[in-house]
């Protein structure tokens, strides 16, 4: 597949009847419902995971096809470790086979790959394939295509003060001197773009500790479909849902007053 243009990008938005729209430059997604996705069919929830990382690389690629900027994709928090240990252990292995087969859909399509959350935990295969994936794309110019594996948001921001603690006792910043930008700085997210908007798969209505600075004025759209059902068109749905909101940051709608 050729890299993107900002020709076939404009004709790919036209094509889903958004130009001149409101797209989000950055997306991120909470990828719910593989294990009911299996449940329902009876079958081993290992197999809707794997069915699960197959809709990535679709979701991956129409994102980067459509020219986002970012998009950031929840796919183990640490309070996923407390599953069963057999769950667990088929997780890491698919996400190790995920990374090597995946890299050249990310090279092709000029995405740059980041890692946020610890890798305290983290198995060796995944963070050899990890880092290994990061150096090679780490040139590329598009999208970023940001991997919350063994994340948590309140961890990411304990650790941040304590970076930024560090930083205030060797005499290399003043506490006066933190502002959003610098916190923002030292985030595991640092150089990415805020989500605008926020989708979550499988009908839940909470956060579920996901990146509690970083969306603090995204948009939410949560639809019924379990992350495996979830193709193009469900995330063009919500892409156009997006495009018809009224973002105002805190400020007055004025056509209202």
């Amino acid at each position: 597949m050729p890299q993107a243009t900002p020709e076939s990008i404009a004709e790919a938005r036209r094509e889903l009847g958004l130009d001149g729209g409101r797209l989000p430059e950055s997306v991120a997604i909470i990828m719910d419902g593989n294990g009911r996705w299996a449940r329902k069919r009876g079958l081993p929830r290992p197999v809707g995971h794997q069915e699960g990382a197959k809709v990535v690389r679709r979701i991956v690629t129409e994102a980067a096809r459509l020219g986002l900027k970012a998009l950031t994709l929840y796919s183990f928090s640490q309070q996923n470790w407390s599953r069963p240990p057999d769950e667990v252990n088929a997780l890491m292995h698919l996400y190790a086979e995920y990374l090597i087969h995946e890299r050249p859909m990310v090279m092709d399509n000029n995405i740059r790959l980041r890692h946020i959350g610890r890798r305290d935990g983290l198995p060796d295969m995944v963070l050899d394939e990890l880092d290994e994936s990061v150096r090679l794309s780490e040139p590329n110019t598009g999208m970023f295509l940001c991997l919350a594996l063994n994340y948590g948001s309140r961890e990411e921001i304990l650790h941040t003060v304590q970076k930024l603690a560090r930083r205030v006792e060797e005499g290399c910043l003043k506490p006066e001197d933190i502002d959003e930008a610098t916190f923002a700085s030292a985030l595991d997210t640092a150089g990415v773009p805020d989500p605008d908007l926020i989708v979550r798969t499988s009908g839940e209505m909470r956060i579920s500790n996901y990146l509690l600075w970083q969306i603090s004025y995204a948009e939410f759209y949560v639809t019924e479909t379990h992350w495996p059902d979830f193709d193009e068109g469900e995330l063009h749905k919500a892409l156009q849902s997006y495009a018809h909101r009224d973002r105002r940051f805190g400020k007055v709608d004025k056509s209202n007053t």
